[in-house]
């Protein structure tokens, strides 16, 4: 009896790491391919004849395309299936980057952003769909925390290794090595059988989950709160360096070490941030507490000069909680959406975060032509204090899930 049991429990388990493990190799392919781009702009610069403003403009029209098809991607995703919009976006991301290197023109740069753009806008919607219908609801926010590490650590691994296929076979070779990692994952999806998640598939208690209003209140909240979150980190992510050397005096290694300190624990505290998205439902408080004791933190940093050791430890504590936020972001997301329309969720909030990446380094270039250094810690604690106090507007009673079955639960 007890294997009887056990095995149908085993291959459920087997089968929710085998679609984690997809989709996180999913989400780290495109972390990866839209930073390929500008860790070629010296060999693109050179090859194309253009100047770095040409280049720059090729990353504006990525994010502007990104930012207006991610809730498009969401509805497909929800109505035809996450599974194959997410194949066809890791395809056309890696054809994207293959044509540029077969085919190298400022023209196709520009077509390429437009693709990869279109390629970025997939993920999200697609991967949530898919872990929101087939992971276990006790480890869901582990599961989350996993797929966003997984980005990160895309990311942070594309400078060696665009760097060691340049060095080994040009920056030609380079751009279709990179490309042809998108179809090869999209392949492996396909080998390892990741599930579908639409919601044509979704019922509640036998019956098909009726249609429901996506643009609630609560959606709108949250990608205004995405867009906040976004805002609050880039400025250090992106000006950090230059504002810490300007304005407080930090050589360039150790406002580099302070910086890297805050994204490596950022990244960590995605991980830390999973389990405890799995052992509590007050996810908009989990959010607000970091992020208010981060604002504290980083208003330390803006308003004194602190010492070498002591920045370290201000900015590794303050990437770690604004890594620990993001499990719980992600569930607050998925409790907003109505049943069988994650896709649409997790596109539409989304495209706050993107508008926050579009809207950030206009904002804190401006700050720092201002000669205004203090501000680029002092606008992310505003951005931080705002944040805190729509996390606490989008917190809500956890929903009694054992009364009502939710659709977005294991998916057969």
């Amino acid at each position: 009896m007890v294997d009887v049991v056990a095995a149908p429990r085993q291959a459920k388990t087997d089968a929710s790491l085998r679609t984690l493990a997809g989709i996180s190799t999913a989400h780290w392919v495109s972390h990866f391919h839209f930073t390929v781009p500008p860790m070629l702009f010296p060999f693109l610069k050179e090859q194309l004849g253009v100047d770095y403003l040409e280049l720059g403009f090729a990353l504006t029209v990525f994010a502007v395309i990104s930012a207006l098809t991610q809730a498009p991607m969401g509805y497909l995703a929800d109505h035809i299936g996450a599974r194959k919009v997410l194949l066809v976006g890791l395809a056309l991301g890696g054809f994207a980057l293959i044509m540029l290197g077969v085919h190298l023109s400022y023209s196709w740069l520009i077509a390429s952003a437009v693709l990869l753009g279109l390629a970025n806008s997939v993920y999200h919607p697609a991967d949530y769909a898919i872990l929101s219908a087939h992971i276990d609801e006790a480890h869901m926010g582990r599961a989350f925390s996993i797929h966003t590490f997984a980005g990160f650590f895309g990311g942070a691994v594309a400078p060696a290794i665009v760097a060691a296929l340049v060095a080994t076979i040009g920056g030609y070779g380079a751009l279709i090595v990179a490309g042809a990692v998108g179809p090869l994952v999209a392949l492996l999806l396909v080998v390892i059988g990741i599930p579908d998640a639409s919601a044509a598939d979704r019922k509640v208690d036998g019956m098909r989950a009726p249609q429901q209003s996506i643009i609630t209140p609560a959606i709108i909240v949250l990608t205004i709160f995405f867009m906040l979150l976004n805002l609050s980190n880039a400025g250090i992510g992106n000006f950090g360096v230059v504002a810490l050397m300007t304005g407080y005096g930090a050589s360039f290694s150790s406002a580099n070490i302070a910086l890297t300190a805050f994204l490596g624990a950022s990244a960590i505290g995605v991980l830390a941030g999973g389990f405890l998205a799995d052992r509590t439902r007050r996810h908009g408080q989990v959010a607000a507490v970091c992020f208010a004791i981060n604002a504290a933190i980083v208003f330390v940093i803006a308003a004194i000069n602190l010492p070498s050791l002591l920045l370290m430890a201000a900015m590794t504590t303050a990437g770690f909680l604004g890594g620990v936020i993001a499990p719980s972001r992600d569930m607050l997301v998925r409790d907003a959406a109505p049943p069988g329309a994650a896709g649409r969720a997790f596109g539409i909030v989304t495209t706050g975060f993107t508008l926050g990446g579009i809207v950030s380094p206009l904002l804190f270039g401006w700050i720092m032509d201002r000669n205004w250094p203090q501000w680029v810690f002092g606008a992310s604690v505003v951005f931080m204090i705002l944040t805190v106090l729509l996390a606490l507007v989008t917190d809500r009673s956890p929903r009694a899930r054992s009364e009502a079955p939710d659709a977005r639960l294991m998916h057969p």
